[in-house]
This record gives structure tokens, C-alpha cells and sequence, in this order.
């Protein structure tokens, strides 16, 4: 990769996932930003069933063009390091034939892309690629081991139950007990991998609880359920690899009983206010508290942590993080950094940067024994 010729940069967007839509909002804003002096932009679409594919028109850039180009190019990315790049699976050519990609920036939410599985593929294939690997994808994915790894840190978590589906289907009554002893109501019952708060309810008495787990059961074999917080729902953004930074924080303004998918992507009844309205020290608190989440699941690239301050208390308690935030027009991530005084083009720029660096230093392991 020289500096006189532009970078090929895969955007991966859409994905087998409840956020497909969100994804393709992400991907649009960031193909219509980014530098087109400095990047050629491939667009790689995957469908609801796990197609991949790109427009055969190099003008049909956007997702939804990509989607629904009649000159659909049907493409994958194999786990071979030698081909390092998008395979064209075109049926009327008679050898198999890779388009060269530089690095790739998966702009997919959910399942199958921001839980490990793309970062796998890539990592096999030997292609840089924006944002956390496969351990810290796995792990921020996870709100059970995300937890367990923050309380390990020594952060402030919610306090939580977890259980699978099979023990709900089995003894239902002893696992609302055990939610009433352990935490009381109201609660928060959430699939464990899932994002934008698809398969979320809070509930208030027993009757709400038992429909919130059902419903959150269709989503993922393991549940976590979080006492409820009365506090101010705090985000930050955070950037970097090894010495990561963090942005000015911002605040959600609820405009239902809490922050859920149709808030988010819907009807936006919610607001936002960014930089957040906090004491300086607080400010402090969650920025660290941030970079310490971050390092926590070893992130890289980019991530957004939320947080709760507490009514009364002031207490500072860590929610989520999230390792692949949106990137819409109305999302907190680009919000916050621009407000810390990094425009949306430039964000992008550091975080193909960070990939490209991220890659290099992965790529200085050895992955044989070789004697001292």
C-alpha cells in the first residue's frame, strides 16, 4: 500500500442480524462521508440470509443500491491469506477471481458481525479491518461476560441474574423467584447478544416480567436480567488501540420508559444532548472509567461505552459497551467526537488508520515455534 494510490476500502453492511436496517443506515453515512480523494469505496452487501454481494455498477455505492442493483456481483472473503481480498463467485466466468482490498471497515450491529464472527473471517484472511477483534467483539457482544469482565476491572456494574432459556422453559416460577429475591422490580430483561435494544423489556410487576423473558427468549438461549436504574443515561465514545482516548460524554433524554429500538431508529421521541451537562469531575470519571472498560475486553479501534448516573448518589455505573456503534445521522458516536472536535470525514480516516496499525502489529506474531 503506497501513498500515491488510494486505499480499496470494503464497507461491509446489512448482515443475517435484527439491526440489518440499522447497518445499512451506518454504511450509507459512512460511504457518502468518507474521503473519495483518498478511498475507492467497494460496498459489499449481506443480504438476511447471509448472501454477499456487490453492484456491478461502480456508481451503485449506497446500500440500498447495492441491494437492489440488477447487476448484482454475488462476492464472499475466504479464510486464505493469499488471496487477501473479495472473491468474485460470478457463475459465467470460468475461474474464480479476487478484487485486491486494503482494509475493510464492517459496518455491521448484531449477530454475525459485531460479536466475533466477521473479525474471525478477516483475521484468517488476513485483511485489515476497522474496530475490535475477535475476543473483544465476543466479549462486548456478550452483556453476561461484558459484566463479569468489568467487575473484574473494578467498575460499578448493575446488579444482574442470568439464566438460559432452557431453565425459563423448565421452572419458570423458581426463576421469577429468584429474580424477585435476588433484585426485586422493576427490571431490565435482555437476550445476552443482541444491540439497539432489540428483544429489551422493562418490567414492574410478575405478569410484565414473565412476558419480558419470553420475549427476549426468542432472541438468544442466554438471558440477563438488571435491576433498574433511576439515573441519567450517560454515553461516551472511545478511540484509539493501544492508548485509546476518550470523547466528551452525552446525554440520552428518554422519551419513553426507556431507550428502546423504536426510540432509536423510529419514531426519535428521545433526545440528545451532546456535550452532557455534568460536573467536571464526573466528566472525568466516566471518561476513565470508559478507557477502562475499553482495555477491560482489550478493545481496538472504536467503542461506546454507556454509563448511569444515579439519582441521589451521583454513583457513576457502567452499562455496555458497545464495539460497533452506529453510525446513522443520529448516532452518539460520531456526535461525541464531533463535539470533542473530530469531524465525521476525519473520524473515518483514523479509524481506517487504526486498522491498518492494529493489522501490522498483529502481523509481527509469530505463528510458528522458532528457536531464541
Amino acid at each position: 500500500m503506497t501513498n500515491d494510490k488510494k486505499l480499496r476500502v470494503g464497507v461491509i453492511f446489512g448482515g443475517r442480524s435484527g439491526e440489518h436496517e440499522v447497518s445499512l443506515r451506518s454504511a450509507e453515512s459512512i460511504i457518502n462521508a468518507i474521503d473519495k480523494d483518498k478511498y475507492d469505496v467497494v460496498p459489499i452487501g449481506v443480504t438476511k440470509e447471509g448472501r454477499w454481494l456487490t453492484a456491478g455498477d461502480a456508481t451503485a455505492l449506497l446500500p440500498q443500491a447495492v441491494m437492489d442493483s440488477k447487476s448484482q456481483r454475488t462476492v464472499t472473503i475466504v479464510g486464505d491469506p493469499t488471496r487477501s481480498g473479495l472473491m468474485r463467485l460470478d457463475g459465467s466466468e470460468p475461474h474464480l477471481s479476487t478484487e485486491q482490498l486494503d482494509v475493510v471497515f464492517p459496518v455491521l450491529h448484531g449477530t454475525y458481525g459485531e460479536d466475533g464472527a466477521i473479525q474471525g473471517l478477516l483475521e484468517m484472511a488476513g485483511v485489515p479491518y476497522v474496530g475490535c477483534g475477535v475476543l473483544a467483539s465476543a466479549a462486548g457482544m456478550d452483556k453476561i461476560v461484558m459484566k463479569r469482565l468489568f467487575e473484574q476491572a473494578g467498575l460499578a456494574v448493575t446488579e444482574y441474574e442470568c439464566f438460559l432459556r432452557s431453565d425459563w422453559e423448565r421452572e419458570p416460577d423458581a426463576v421469577i423467584a429468584r429474580i424477585n429475591r435476588a433484585l426485586g422490580l422493576p427490571v431490565f430483561v435482555k437476550p445476552a447478544n443482541l444491540g439497539s435494544s432489540v428483544g429489551i423489556s422493562k418490567a414492574a410487576n410478575n405478569s410484565e416480567l414473565r412476558d419480558a423473558i419470553s420475549d427476549a427468549a426468542r432472541y438468544d438461549r442466554r438471558l440477563i436480567v438488571e435491576r433498574a436504574v433511576a439515573g441519567r443515561e450517560i454515553e461516551v465514545s472511545v478511540l484509539g488501540n493501544d492508548n485509546p482516548i476518550a470523547s466528551l460524554p452525552g446525554e440520552v433524554i428518554v422519551g419513553r420508559e426507556f431507550y428502546d429500538y423504536e426510540d432509536k431508529y423510529v419514531d426519535g421521541v428521545s433526545r440528545t444532548e451532546v456535550p452532557a451537562n455534568l460536573p467536571k469531575e464526573t466528566i472525568e470519571r466516566i471518561q476513565r472509567d470508559a478507557i477502562c472498560a475499553f482495555t477491560a475486553i482489550d478493545g481496538a479501534g472504536l467503542a461506546r461505552v454507556d454509563f448511569f448516573v444515579e439519582k441521589g448518589s451521583g454513583r457513576v455505573i457502567i452499562n455496555e459497551i458497545n464495539t460497533m456503534p452506529g453510525f446513522t445521522a443520529i448516532s452518539m458516536f460520531p456526535k461525541m467526537w464531533e463535539a470533542s472536535g473530530v469531524s465525521y470525514r476525519e473520524l473515518i480516516d483514523r479509524l481506517i488508520n487504526l486498522a491498518i496499525e492494529r493489522h501490522a502489529d498483529r502481523s509481527r506474531n509469530l505463528t510458528s515455534y522458532q528457536k531464541k
